[in-house]
């Protein structure tokens, strides 16, 4: 594809102490509910003090709701809109990992709706499929790790427990945050294997985008500059946490992964890990992902659909002497080893192998919009097959 129609209209803030201009800049509201997890990293960190305070130089009165666990959940998106209307706050601000973003981009539609169901506005066979009736509160993204993108995209990712659906909802006008703080020094404390689960999260929306049948030379370009950088920087900012410049490079690819959603796609990879955490909730995003990746792209490998993308993949992970689309494999392995997460087991998270048609059959129900991403078409046996050969 030669043509991409690439609109990202939130204004990004990127580097180290970022954080502390966020009172210059013209807030979109009077009173912020602020978004947070249900942990105490933001405590721990003074990130939520230092946004407070700069609320508070800015003119701005808030509210915390701090609720949102690892897989946001569809209730607890609807307590933050029904808790945004209750403290009448006029915008939102969201202070955490990609969970926190893409929670709260959606409490920021449905706090404006007549309705609080958020299936209402859900593209699957249990939503009701409907468009939104009023303009979305305005929000601003803090993001406090790199794994997502989810700063600059207009849709999260929510799950439904009643229904065993974890998939994509927004993407409505006006989701984009109106501002994108991405301060490397937030992501200091994330310990060494959740930095290593968010930063495969980000270096597969990437991987995904680009033997998409959705490429075009504008995703190349934020896609390659992710993939380099990840490759490059992951293992240093897993082994050092308070490594900046690792960190610094390891947000930028991350942002530029969010990016690569915006102007491409991920592929059907995505979809099959919704499945697993739908069903798994303790699984970690990145954690899932990592497990299926090697045997997920090495079945499009051995298909033959795009050999030059494998080997420039594997060129951009650092194996620059690459001539076979099999290299790309080599050095994802390396990369995973470098990072301490190539021994992850499915098993350890109460994942059987039994369990592969079923995963299948929610991926392409729940998600399969990403399906038609894929290079080329995959079918339903040949899904289960990756999870059944990516399962120990």
């Amino acid at each position: 594809m030669k043509t991409y129609d690439f609109f990202a209209p939130t204004r990004v803030l990127f580097g180290p102490g970022q954080l502390h201009q966020l009172h210059t800049l013209p807030m979109p509201g009077k009173k912020a509910m602020i978004v947070t997890s249900n942990g105490q990293s933001t405590i721990r960190n003074g990130s939520l003090e230092t946004t407070k305070n700069e609320l508070t130089q800015a003119g701005c009165a808030f509210a915390l709701f701090n609720q949102v666990s690892a897989n946001p959940l569809k209730e607890t998106v609807e307590q933050g809109a029904q808790f945004a209307r209750d403290n009448q706050c006029d915008f939102v601000v969201a202070l955490g990992g990609g969970s926190v973003m893409d929670a709260a981009k959606n409490m920021a539609m449905l706090a404006s709706q007549p309705t609080n169901d958020l299936w209402d506005f859900v593209f699957t066979e249990n939503g009701k499929k409907q468009n939104i009736k009023n303009p979305v509160l305005p929000w601003i993204a803090i993001t406090t790790s790199a794994g997502t993108g989810s700063e600059v995209d207009a849709a999260g990712v929510i799950t439904n427990p009643e229904t065993k659906e974890k998939i994509g909802v927004g993407g409505f006008e006006g989701m984009f945050a109106t501002y994108a703080i991405v301060d490397p020094e937030l992501m200091k404390t994330v310990p060494p294997k959740f930095t290593a689960y968010q930063g495969f999260d980000a270096l597969f929306h990437s991987l995904e985008g680009y033997i998409s049948n959705r490429h075009n030379p504008m995703a190349d370009m934020v896609q390659r500059a992710a993939i380099e950088n990840i490759g490059a920087y992951l293992p240093r900012a897993v082994t050092d946490g308070s490594d900046m410049e690792a960190r610094t490079a390891v947000a930028f690819a991350n942002t530029m992964s969010g990016y690569s959603m915006d102007v491409s796609a991920c592929t059907s990879e995505h979809s099959m890990e919704h499945a697993m955490s739908a069903y798994h909730p303790s699984l970690p995003h990145g954690a899932g992902l990592i497990m299926i990746s090697v045997e997920y792209f090495t079945y499009w490998i051995n298909r033959h659909v795009c050999d030059e993308r494998f080997i420039d993949m594997a060129k951009f992970l650092g194996k620059t002497d690459a001539s076979d689309p099999m290299d790309f494999i080599t050095a994802l392995k390396a990369l995973q080893k470098a990072c301490g997460v190539d021994d992850l087991k499915m098993s350890d998270y109460g994942i059987e192998k039994s369990e592969a048609l079923t995963l299948a059959k929610n991926a392409r129900a729940t998600m399969g919009g990403l399906f038609l991403c894929d290079p080329a078409e995959m079918p339903e046996a040949d899904c289960a097959g990756i999870y059944e050969r990516s399962w120990k």
